[in-house]
């Protein structure tokens, strides 16, 4: 069945993820949230990773055949995940001092390595996103040696040089043997605290790892994972998941006052390999957070501040308002998910910005007549993108059904000038679709390149169905009309100049 055309939103966000990418190194503008450094669920990292598998997500569902539209961009927010700005936070967090892990402060020292221990919340999205990357562009850019290096240096303080070298690989088999040694339990995020979410990424990245490799990491550390928790439950008495085991007592700490951000950031990662599981358990939990508005809209209960060790901490509610909406996409609750979205049109100030959507921070927790407004860049930049980009079980559809190697060589959009708008691009019984556009408000050419037409026959261009062009080999023949001078080929590619309003390509093999 054809994939849908992206909506004027959908194509907004993913040209609001690609200006994020494109923002000069430590340029973290709409990215900063009001929370301290890199300590709360609005940090970057997460912002990167979770910016990353929506587009992964909607290159495998709705745009298979546009690699050139979304790989550029993915390996730019690499790039930034491997800034210090993103990982530094781990030389403070690894001394302890928590309320879970301030009696090991004697013991544990300062560690600058960001993955070398613990800190899963950190190492699975480097290796998840790594993995995503080679995976999706059948690619060995992150197997090169120190393709995934940590690197800081100040002249004011912080002594030599410190470089960690790693690769996918490396990485990859670092996170396993932590699992092993630690009974598949899991690998801590903070130190002494395994949290039940933590681990999910990593269990993608296994998955990934196993699709290119062939091997079944992903499956002896489910099993593994599966027994480990059978000793604790993986929901509390509340039927809510439990948030963490502490690691040297083995005692489980429980979502406690059951916040949606836990259930449904572990549901929506579960799914992929747990379905059964997460669907059975959904729809209880996810009515007791949601709360009625207007015209079907949806939102949730505001949070106040929290009182922990005897400071109030600033709350980051908004991730709960996000993270229902990206749960109730995965799991096809179409309800749920248009009804926050509704909410957050109507009430959270939509915003466009050199052709991309977002949310704007907000930092007043509701409106004069009690609406939710509360955004922060998490949520505003990212999950409710991904919410409208995913499918339903989007995240299960990636994990257990990849690409045969076949995918690989069909005709694709390999090259897409940044003045493009790509709102359909697939292969459908060997035909290539896309739908294309070119706006004069970004820089570029408005030229898309195909790859893998060139050699392999006779190819007819169409556009809405009329036929512009025909390619033989490195001819190419044209049509008179509006497109007789939009289609050339250059070396082994297809070059297509791209038309001012939206016209629908195909390209097809004459048989």
């Amino acid at each position: 069945m054809p994939a849908p055309v992206l909506t004027a939103e959908q194509i907004g966000h993913l040209r609001h993820f690609d200006n994020l990418s494109r923002q000069l190194p430590n340029d973290w503008s709409l990215m900063q949230n009001k929370g301290y450094g890199q300590d709360g669920f609005n940090a970057y990292r997460y912002q990167l990773a979770y910016t990353g598998y929506a587009l992964a997500l909607a290159h495998f569902h709705r745009l298979p055949a546009a690699p050139g539209l979304f790989q550029p961009t993915m390996q730019r927010l690499m790039d930034k995940l491997l800034l210090p700005e993103t990982w530094m936070y781990w030389r403070d967090i690894s001394r302890g001092g928590a309320p879970f892990n301030a009696h090991l402060m004697d013991s544990l020292t300062e560690e600058w390595d960001p993955v070398a221990r613990d800190n899963i919340m950190y190492s699975a999205y480097v290796q998840s996103l790594a993995l995503l990357h080679d995976y999706l562009f059948d690619s060995d850019r992150y197997a090169q040696p120190a393709s995934l290096t940590f690197q800081f240096w100040s002249m004011h303080w912080g002594g030599a040089e410190k470089r960690f070298e790693y690769d996918r690989e490396s990485l990859n088999g670092h996170i396993y043997w932590q699992m092993v040694q630690n009974g598949y339990l899991g690998v801590a995020c903070e130190p002494n605290c395994v949290f039940q979410i933590c681990i999910q990424p990593a269990i993608l990245g296994f998955r990934l790892h196993d699709v290119i490799t062939g091997g079944r990491l992903a499956e002896e550390t489910i099993a593994g994972y599966e027994r480990a928790w059978a000793d604790f439950g993986r929901l509390d008495e509340n039927g809510h998941y439990n948030m963490m085991v502490i690691e040297d007592s083995k005692a489980v700490v429980p979502n406690g006052k059951p916040t949606p951000l836990m259930d449904a950031w572990c549901g929506s990662l579960m799914n992929m390999w747990n379905r059964d599981f997460v669907r059975a358990n959904y729809p209880r939990q996810v009515e007791q957070f949601l709360v009625s508005g207007p015209d079907g809209t949806l939102s949730v209960a505001p949070m106040g501040p929290s009182e922990i060790m005897g400071q109030q901490v600033v709350s980051e509610g908004d991730g709960n308002f996000g993270w229902l909406a990206v749960w109730a996409s995965e799991m096809g609750d179409a309800r749920t998910r248009d009804g926050l979205l509704a909410h957050a049109d109507r009430f959270m100030n939509p915003s466009w910005r050199d052709e991309g959507l977002y949310y704007p921070r907000n930092d007043t927790v509701t409106d004069a007549d009690g609406n939710l407004v509360e955004m922060g860049p998490m949520t505003g930049s990212v999950l409710l993108a991904y919410a409208r980009l995913n499918v339903p079980d989007g995240l299960w559809g990636l994990y257990n059904h990849p690409w045969s190697r076949a995918h690989f060589e069909e005709p694709a959009l390999t090259a897409v000038d940044r003045d493009v708008e790509v709102s359909r691009a697939e292969v459908v019984d060997g035909v290539l679709h896309t739908r294309l556009r070119r706006t004069r408000d970004l820089p570029g050419k408005g030229n898309v390149t195909i790859s893998r037409l060139v050699g392999r026959g006779r190819w007819t261009v169409t556009a809405d169905g009329q036929p512009v062009a025909r390619i033989d080999g490195t001819a190419v023949e044209s049509e008179p009309g509006p497109f007789a001078h939009a289609v050339h080929v250059h070396g082994d590619d297809v070059v297509l100049h791209c038309p001012e309003t939206p016209h629908t390509f195909t390209f097809r093999q004459d048989r």
